[in-house]
């Protein structure tokens, strides 16, 4: 019975660690396909949160209730604290910089009006 627990705890584990694994691609996929920087950032900033939790709530399940579990939870409380502070920075930062990064399809280049003379 004890044996039984134990394969359960280890399959339970290793799909949060596969889940989140395949979620942090996802992220990663996102900021290379999204057209501007605005979506750039919040589908990596949602999608490497959920991934985050999810592989290290894996990792608590894998080492059971110990020490670890104990620093794996404030380290998952951190990042869920830094995270978005650390997004909201950086967009509200480029929003009051120069907008060509931000939206640049709508900023093109003036054309050259000594051509058309």
């Amino acid at each position: 019975m004890i044996a039984l627990e134990t394969l359960n705890l280890e399959y339970l584990s290793m799909a949060l660690l596969i889940s989140g694994s395949v979620l942090c691609l996802i992220g990663a996929l996102g900021i290379l396909k999204m057209p501007d920087f605005i979506t750039r950032v919040h589908a990596s900033s949602l999608i490497d949160s959920l991934g985050a939790l999810l592989i290290l709530t894996g990792l608590a399940v894998h080492s059971g209730m110990t020490f670890v579990t104990i620093k794996l939870m404030i380290i998952l409380a951190l990042l869920f604290v830094t995270g978005p502070t650390a997004i909201h920075a950086l967009v509200n930062t480029a929003l009051h910089d120069d907008e060509k990064h931000i939206h640049p399809q709508q900023h093109k280049e003036p054309k050259d009006s000594s051509s058309n003379i």
